[in-house]
């Protein structure tokens, strides 16, 4: 993101995300953002997205390539389950992070 000119200051990674769930609520939490940019591969960004809307953050979600090759249908297949886990843990549960 540097290389292409996103300040540093702008930048935060989040290490104790273990699941998308976690970092959505962190980011609001932990780092106090309302409003911010999701930096993921373009199969996940819908999923990360629509998390943080339905917890009324405003993010928008910058796409990355795909990873190519078997790794990256293994990880397209996984989100299928994600997605599912995602809707779950938003209607169903009301989830919060993970311990």
């Amino acid at each position: 993101l540097e290389r292409v000119g996103v300040p540093a200051a702008a930048i935060t990674a989040d290490p104790a995300g273990f699941r998308t769930l976690d970092s959505v609520l962190r980011a609001r939490d932990v780092y106090g953002l309302r409003r911010f940019t999701v930096v993921t591969q373009c199969f996940h960004a819908p999923r990360a997205v629509a998390i943080a809307r339905r917890h009324q953050l405003r993010a928008i979600a910058y796409c990355t390539p795909n990873p190519p090759g078997p790794g990256g249908l293994r990880l397209q297949i996984r989100e299928v389950f994600a997605r599912a886990r995602a809707v779950l843990d938003l209607y169903v549960l009301h989830s919060g992070p993970s311990a």
